[in-house]
């Protein structure tokens, strides 16, 4: 049986769980407030920083779920995640709307990726 490994954990969720080889990220948020393009960006930054404590990398991530509060700011969150992807290793993607936490979310992005 792999043992579990969880990062930053809380009362209610952990950030990051890493299992049989896999990550799996919570949903990620940033702050409140800010357009699309940055809280994709503080978004993406956390993601990068979280997959990195689990031993892994954007070039590693299997499949990313996307929501937006609008699917109005689909092109402007699309040329954020477009500089962040990894062109080389792309993974399953999937985005729609859905109201999110409190309206000042935009976006909120699931990561799970491969560790090694």
């Amino acid at each position: 049986m792999s043992d579990i490994k969880r990062i930053e954990p809380g009362p209610r969720m952990t950030q990051a769980v890493v299992h049989g080889g896999t990550v799996y990220l919570a949903g990620q948020i940033a702050s409140p407030g800010a357009d699309v393009a940055t809280q994709t960006r503080d978004i993406l930054a956390n993601v990068d920083r979280l997959l990195a404590e689990a031993g892994s990398s954007k070039s590693r991530v299997l499949q990313a779920v996307i929501w937006l509060a609008s699917m109005d700011d689909f092109a402007e969150m699309n040329a954020v995640w477009d500089a962040w992807v990894d062109p080389a290793n792309t993974p399953a993607r999937a985005t729609g709307e859905s109201r999110l936490a409190t309206p000042d979310f935009k976006v909120e992005i699931i990561i799970t990726a491969a560790v090694g």
